[in-house]
């Protein structure tokens, strides 16, 4: 019988409705927890019920950004009747505990303050403030290993998603202690059931909290400042406690993996970090229309222009711009964050302008920056002023989420993706694409190193070097000769393209789906192997 498993994540992406989400983590969590249920294997998820939803992005007429925090419907979220409480600070904090399968998913348990006075705890998704973001990780944490207990769920196996999730191994040992154990001894047991997920590439982007708060808020779960030191160091880092706290850990691509075990190797004490790729979830991401035409060419190619002409329209009602749709056209959506650089393509005018004054290409940006990134939100507005510069050839769509994500991914005719390498873990959103027919044109970083198949089924920005002074000159010269010399001759030869498409559905179908990533978690991550 498989492992059953507990996994914990700070936001799940299931559905727009839903807007619980910021960005891959949570996206990566939703098709997780869909997977699993598709496969009928033994999982719950834990997480966090968010009072206002991710941020709404809105596009002010200077062609600044800013975001609002509306409330959502949740009235398909069941009161499981149940009941938690932590202590944050000098506060017992009770929380009820809510259930949903509402988007064919393993059943999700979200917890959320009952009191008013404590709802500021989940108000909103990822509080730059340390006291909230103490407070969200000890209610997801804490709170979701006693909601566990009080189900009465026989758990083999806890997964951490992230380093958000590390304070219920703290939990679990204090529980042991509890019980008579020495700290050392507690510990060892502990970790024999706990993995962890890492997805940060860049050790100051992960989380650290002094301990001396970690005390004052009841993080520490009753452990002493030296037990504490021992697992997460001085300052806590919650990536350094997660590997201490788990007997495995993954990364989540193959160079990931070689980039996080660098990282981390001077950690004593750390698990051994393996690879599990990514994948995305066939059927919330895959247009069925997609699967049905794939046996045919002069049928493939016609329902991608299907696809691109409904992507079209929605652009159009949502933007007002009216792109064309026999014109190449390049997709790039995803967080605006700075590492993967989304206006890199803009750097020399004189070469972009020829190809969109000659009516050779036509670019599609969407994505929105964390509201407190002020250089995430620098690159919408320069995304903006290039929509504006170049009206009926760029367009940016606001307000980016899973329907945006899903209409641009199977719409596109090329998925465009120009990280600094190797700061994408991953890069999901090429998988996407893929899986509905769409060529990627991207940077040898994430997963792409494992799929690319130069002029068979993508092709990759430069030779994977990195590092250079002049990196961004070197990749957006790259980008420009093969976007020129293959990308474009290539669209113009329909056989061979409709060859392309269906050589990248096969390789995401085979290789990038969640069903095979949630696969390889149990053998390799939960202990079957």
């Amino acid at each position: 019988m498989p492992p059953t498993v507990a996994y914990f994540c700070m936001e799940y992406g299931l559905h727009e409705e839903f807007p619980i989400y910021a960005g891959g983590l949570g996206i990566l969590a939703g098709d997780f927890v869909k997977s699993a249920h598709d496969l009928g294997l033994p999982v719950v998820g834990v997480g966090l019920r968010w009072r206002h939803g991710y941020s709404r992005q809105r596009i002010l007429p200077d062609g600044q950004p800013v975001d609002d925090f509306p409330t959502y419907r949740a009235d398909f979220l069941e009161d499981t009747g149940e009941r938690v409480r932590v202590r944050v600070a000098a506060r017992e904090v009770e929380a009820r505990v809510w259930r949903t399968e509402r988007w064919n998913n393993a059943p999700l348990f979200l917890l959320e303050p009952v009191a008013g006075e404590d709802a500021w705890i989940t108000r909103r998704l990822y509080e730059p403030t340390l006291d909230c973001r103490v407070a969200q990780e000890i209610l997801l944490g804490v709170g979701g290993i006693r909601a566990l207990r009080r189900f009465g769920l026989d758990v083999d196996v806890y997964h951490f998603n992230e380093g958000h999730a590390v304070f219920a191994g703290l939990e679990m040992v204090a529980e042991r202690m509890a019980a008579g154990a020495e700290f050392r001894d507690a510990w060892a047991a502990v970790r024999e059931r706990i993995v962890f997920t890492t997805h940060t590439p860049v050790a100051a982007g992960n989380e650290v909290h002094p301990i001396a708060d970690l005390l004052r808020l009841g993080a520490s779960c009753d452990l002493v400042e030296a037990e504490l030191r021992e697992i997460g160091g001085d300052p806590f880092n919650m990536t350094v406690a997660g590997l201490r706290l788990a007997h495995r850990a993954n990364a989540v691509s193959e160079l990931h993996a070689e980039v996080s075990r660098a990282m981390w190797r001077d950690v004593a004490g750390a698990c051994p970090i393996i690879p599990i790729t990514n994948g995305v979830h066939l059927r919330t991401w895959q247009d069925p229309r997609i699967s049905e035409a794939l046996g045919s060419a002069t049928g493939l190619r016609a329902t991608h222009q299907t696809l691109k002409r409904e992507m079209l329209a929605a652009i159009g009602q949502r933007t007002g711009t009216r792109l064309d749709p026999d014109v190449l056209t390049v997709g790039f959506a995803r967080r605006a964050a700075g590492y993967k650089r989304s206006d890199l393509v803009f750097g020399d005018p004189a070469r972009i302008e020829a190809l969109l004054s000659g009516r050779r290409l036509q670019l599609v940006f969407a994505g929105k920056a964390h509201p407190d990134d002020a250089q995430g939100r620098r690159i919408v507005a320069n995304l903006v002023a290039m929509a504006r510069q170049y009206p009926g050839s760029v367009v940016f769509v606001p307000d980016y989420d899973m329907g945006i994500a899903r209409l641009l991914t199977r719409g596109a005719d090329v998925w465009l993706n120009n990280p600094i390498r190797p700061l994408e873990a991953c890069g999901t959103s090429g998988m996407k694409a893929a899986l509905n027919g769409v060529p990627n044109l991207s940077v040898l970083d994430g997963w792409w190193p494992e799929a690319c198949r130069h002029g068979v089924n993508g092709w990759a920005i430069g030779d994977g070097t990195s590092g250079a002074p002049d990196q961004d000159e070197r990749d957006r010269a790259a980008l420009y000769a093969t976007l020129e010399n293959e990308v474009l001759p290539a669209y113009a030869d329909a056989g061979r393209w409709v060859d392309m498409m269906r050589a990248s559905i096969v390789t995401a179908e085979r290789g990038f789906t969640s069903d095979r990533m949630v696969r390889d978690y149990f053998a390799r991550l939960y202990g079957q192997e």
